[in-house]
C-alpha cells in the first residue's frame, strides 16, 4: 500500500509541478520517494512509476489533441498524419525523460527517508 500511495501522490505532484522544466519531475519523484518508506530502492521505484504514469497520461491527452488536429488537416495532404506522429513520438520520449528524472528524485528521497 505504501508504494501505491507514493506513486499516486507523486503523480499528483507531477501534475502540479510539471511546468518547471527539469526540477518538477525531480521534486515530484523526491516527494514520492519520501512517502515510499523503504530506502533508496523503494523511493526510486516510486519516483519512476509516478513519472511514468504522469508522462503517459499527459502524452495520451496531447496525442488525442494531435489526432483531432490530424482530422482537421485530413484533406490538406500529409501534414495531419505527420503532425500526429511527431507529436506522439515526442511525448513518449518526454514521458521516459520524466520517468528517469522521477527515478533520480525518488532515489534521493528514499535514501534520505531511509537514514532518518
Amino acid at each position: 500500500m505504501g508504494l501505491l500511495l507514493a506513486v499516486l501522490i507523486g503523480f499528483i505532484a507531477m501534475a502540479f509541478l510539471s511546468f518547471i522544466p527539469i526540477l518538477g519531475p525531480i521534486l515530484a519523484g523526491f516527494i514520492a520517494g519520501l512517502i515510499a518508506d523503504g530506502g533508496a530502492w523503494e523511493g526510486a521505484k516510486a519516483g519512476f512509476l509516478s513519472g511514468l504514469v504522469g508522462g503517459v497520461i499527459g502524452a495520451f491527452l496531447l496525442i488525442s489533441l494531435a489526432t483531432m488536429l490530424r482530422g482537421f488537416c485530413m484533406g490538406r495532404g500529409f501534414c495531419g498524419g505527420l503532425f500526429a506522429a511527431v507529436i506522439g513520438l515526442g511525448l513518449i520520449l518526454l514521458s521516459i525523460v520524466h520517468a528517469l528524472l522521477g527515478l533520480v528524485g525518488g532515489a534521493v528521497g528514499g535514501a534520505i527517508r531511509g537514514r532518518t
